[in-house]
């Protein structure tokens, strides 16, 4: 037991993974109860995320709050070493949010007290960096409960629509291209794209189908290093085996003429839908398929057409994502220590401004780059 706080309140630590495994059932009752609760808070991603990504060096500290023996807190985290000890986030790397999870139907500032009291015990001698926290995530109230060293910086930006049908995006965008979108919906009738949800006893062989198209998708122009892993593969396949079984993802494939074209991983929650992989054919360019429009159209029968009031496009600003005219919302991170790790905390801080900024400045030069390397390409064009 490390606390007892208002009446009733209990708070506990985990540091057994099978412990943590048999959470699952009341995991999911509190997830269900927490309205900011984003997929990623979900049990079958952080657990699998341990299983496939935990290393010798990382210990599991999962700060727990209980109120007369029902879930109704808890903060999901790992200490490790980079290179001093600190406390990260269950998914850190590969979840575009994280977050601790407070139930909405109790006291939840109490909660909230409790919880900075558990993380205040399990963080002696290291900082607690939560990152990529959601704006107007959970772990806000967890930050205002703290009784110390605290500073927050920007973290990744994600895009987000409203959740409205097809129509309502396609007026946000204008009449020019709203005129195109309409014209690749007619394409995609067209050339007889079916969409079909696979159920969790197909998802690791449709996650393997998922992942060789998207490989081929981004040959010859860098995928992600981390997509073509074994380790993420198992855990991707794991999670959205038991994340499909209780409705929190889709993995949808796509076929033309029975063929599988394209398939795409949309994670789930009442508060919002948000693709988190896909992989498409390369032929399917040939095909005049515009793959985004399939996509969003896609993601528009999971937000709009299941009355979740937002299509998250999750972090990362391709250009193709402009299109659709999203709001640009910066995740948090939230930087606390106890007092005697004051200075470590404040380098730490400064580290992440740092990192943040030399991010910005280049976002910001990209477009600049884009249109040098067209030039390029088109005088190389010119002389063969």
């Amino acid at each position: 037991m490390i606390a007892a706080l208002a009446p009733g309140l209990s708070v506990t630590m985990c540091r057994d993974p099978r412990e943590f495994a048999a959470l699952a059932g009341e995991w999911t009752d509190l997830h269900r109860r927490c309205p900011q609760a984003t997929p990623f808070q979900s049990h079958a991603w952080l657990h699998s995320w341990w299983l496939s990504y935990a290393t010798r060096r990382d210990r599991l500290r999962v700060v727990l709050v209980h109120r007369q023996g029902v879930l109704v807190g808890a903060a999901p985290l790992l200490r490790t070493y980079r290179p001093l000890p600190v406390l990260l986030p269950l998914g850190v790397g590969i979840t575009d949010y994280a977050d601790v999870l407070l139930a909405a139907d109790t006291a939840s500032a109490d909660v909230a007290a409790a919880l900075a009291a558990g993380l205040r015990r399990a963080a002696r001698g290291a900082v607690v960096d939560l990152r990529e926290v959601r704006p107007g995530g959970a772990a806000m109230a967890l930050y205002d409960a703290w009784h110390g060293p605290k500073r927050r910086a920007p973290g990744s930006v994600c895009l987000e629509l409203p959740g409205l049908p097809m129509d309502g995006l396609i007026a946000r965008v204008g009449s020019s291209r709203g005129q195109r979108i309409r014209a690749d919906l007619r394409r995609l009738d067209a050339a007889g794209v079916e969409e079909r949800d696979v159920g969790a006893h197909e998802v690791r062989d449709a996650v393997a189908t998922m992942l060789r198209l998207h490989h081929m998708q981004w040959q010859g122009r860098g995928v992600t290093p981390e997509h073509a892993r074994p380790r993420f593969a198992e855990h991707l396949a794991r999670a959205a085996t038991a994340m499909v079984a209780a409705g929190e993802a889709a993995l949808t494939e796509f076929s033309v003429g029975g063929t599988v074209v394209a398939a795409n991983l949309t994670v789930l929650s009442p508060a919002l839908a948000g693709g988190y992989l896909y992989g498409a054919h390369p032929d399917l360019r040939a095909t005049k398929v515009d793959v985004t429009t399939l996509l969003m159209r896609h993601g528009v029968r999971h937000a709009a057409g299941a009355g979740r009031p937002v299509l998250t496009l999750l972090r990362g600003a391709e250009p193709h994502k402009f299109h659709w005219r999203p709001e640009r919302l910066a995740n948090q991170r939230l930087l606390l220590a106890n007092r005697p790790l004051a200075p470590v905390l404040h380098a730490r801080h400064a580290l992440a401004a740092a990192r943040t900024r030399l991010v910005c400045t280049a976002a910001a030069r990209l477009p600049a780059l884009r249109a040098w390397r067209a030039r390029l390409n088109d005088l190389r064009a010119r002389r063969t």
